[in-house]
This record gives structure tokens, sequence and C-alpha cells, in this order.
């Protein structure tokens, strides 16, 4: 049974070993513990206990940014970041003070097809493009696709 929560300091721990394995230059520890606190809105998705996945969102006045999302390569293709961006979202969405949050961006590296169909799936649209921001393991730098998802009008 999958379960989606609050990713809390006692969890970062593991979230943090996650990062390492999902992503190609993962965030370093410093910066994954620094991005928790009362701007961010974090979440984690478990299952049998054990944390599978996780998004990390801040929040500045009426806007959003989801800077992090990861799922462990065995729990992918299950649905579990759609159901974890959708419960961001629904988050998100019940904000009502002191600002109604109206948008959420992210960026997604160009060669990261399978996020950016689910992102559009979501109803998350394309709206520039961030030419050489992303660091790659060959040296080079990547595009990064800037989406933004409107929560409200």
């Amino acid at each position: 049974m999958k379960t989606i929560s609050i990713l809390n300091e006692n969890d970062l721990a593991e979230a943090y070993q996650l990062e390492r394995l999902c992503h190609p230059i993962p965030w370093s520890k410093e910066t994954f513990f620094s991005n928790q606190g009362e701007r961010y809105l974090n979440f984690k998705i478990t299952v049998a206990n054990k944390i599978v996945g996780f998004c990390i969102c801040q929040q500045v006045v009426d806007e959003a940014t989801l800077f992090n999302i990861a799922i462990h390569p065995k729990y992918r293709k299950q649905g579990l970041a759609k159901a974890l961006l959708n419960h961001l979202i629904d988050e998100l969405m019940a904000i009502s003070s002191p600002y109604k949050i109206s948008t959420l961006w992210l960026e997604v590296r160009r060669s990261n097809t399978p996020a950016i169909v689910l992102y559009q799936s979501i109803g998350f649209n394309q709206i520039t493009i961030r030419k050489n921001y992303y660091p790659s393991a060959d040296g080079h730098r990547e595009d990064a696709i800037i989406m933004a998802y409107t929560l409200a009008l």
C-alpha cells in the first residue's frame, strides 16, 4: 500500500540515499538537507513503510517551484510520481493564506523524456528553454525545459 505524507527531518537521510540513486548528478548532502523548512512543502511516498519517492517544493509569495522529485528505479512506471505530483498540486491549491499559490514551476532536463511526458499528462506547459543549464557526467551542459502548471487564475 502506498502512502503520501510530509517529508520530515527524520526522513532526510533515507531520502538522500534515494537522491543519490536516482539522479545522474545528485544534489550535495548540504543542499538536500537545506531545502527544508517553513517555505517548503516536501512529501514522501512510501510503500511497505519504505520511502520510494519524494518531492521538494518551495513556496515564494504566490508561486511554487518543484525543485526535486525522485522515484526509486524499481518502483517507476507504477503511477507513483503522478500520485505524488497530484498530491502536491492538491496541497498547493488548498493554501489560502497569506497568498493563494497561482503557478507551480519546474525545470527538467531536455533528455528526460519520461518526466516530460509525465508533466504534460498532468497539465504542465512548456514555457521556455534555459540553455546549457544542467551539468552532465561527460562534462557538457544540457538544456532545461521550464514548465508551468496554473493552479489559480
